[in-house]
C-alpha cells in the first residue's frame, strides 16, 4: 500500500513560490482539493506542487481559471496531470493559443484602420462603417472583436 505524504499549506507555498492566500484562492476556485488534519489544518499532497505548477504555466500562457479548471476536471479522481494527460491537455491549449495568436495578429493589422466603434468621427468611418452598421453587431470595437465589415448588410 502506497503511503501518501501530506504537506502543510506553508510548505506548499514555499515549494511553489505562491503566497498562502493564493493557494487558498486556488482551492476556492476548485483547482486544489485539500484534506484537513485532525486539528483542522489544511494538508496537501506533494503532487499538488506539480498541479499548481500546471496552473501557473496555464495562467502565464493566458488561460482563465475557468479554462484551467475545465482541463483539470477531465482528470480522474482530481489527480495531478501526468505526461500522457499533459500531452492531451497541451493539444487543447495549442488550439486555444492558435486562436489567440490569430486574433492578436488580426488586431495588430487593423489597429490603424477602422475598428467598427461607431464613432463616425473620421472620414474613413463613412466608408468602413456607413450608418454605424457595426453597432448592429453589439457595442464596442466590433471589427477588432472579429466582426467583418463585409458581413454587414447594406
Amino acid at each position: 500500500m502506497a503511503v501518501t505524504i501530506n504537506i502543510s499549506i506553508g510548505r506548499l507555498a514555499e515549494r511553489t513560490g505562491l503566497s498562502v492566500s493564493a493557494i487558498r484562492y486556488y482551492e476556492t476556485q476548485g483547482l486544489l482539493y485539500v484534506e484537513r488534519s485532525s486539528g483542522g489544518q489544511r494538508r496537501f499532497l506533494r503532487s499538488d506542487i506539480r498541479r499548481l505548477s500546471f496552473v501557473l504555466i496555464a495562467q502565464q500562457v493566458g488561460f482563465t481559471i475557468e479554462q484551467i479548471r475545465n482541463q483539470l476536471e477531465t482528470l480522474p479522481d482530481n489527480r495531478t496531470p501526468n505526461k500522457k494527460d499533459w500531452s492531451r491537455m497541451s493539444r487543447g491549449f495549442q488550439t486555444l493559443l492558435d486562436e489567440k495568436i490569430n486574433s492578436l495578429t488580426e488586431m495588430r493589422e487593423r489597429l490603424d484602420g477602422c475598428i467598427g466603434c461607431g464613432c463616425l468621427s473620421l472620414a474613413k468611418c463613412n466608408l468602413y462603417n456607413p450608418k454605424d452598421r457595426a453597432y448592429t453587431k453589439g457595442s464596442g470595437p466590433r471589427y477588432l472583436f472579429g466582426d467583418k465589415p463585409e458581413e454587414d448588410a447594406s
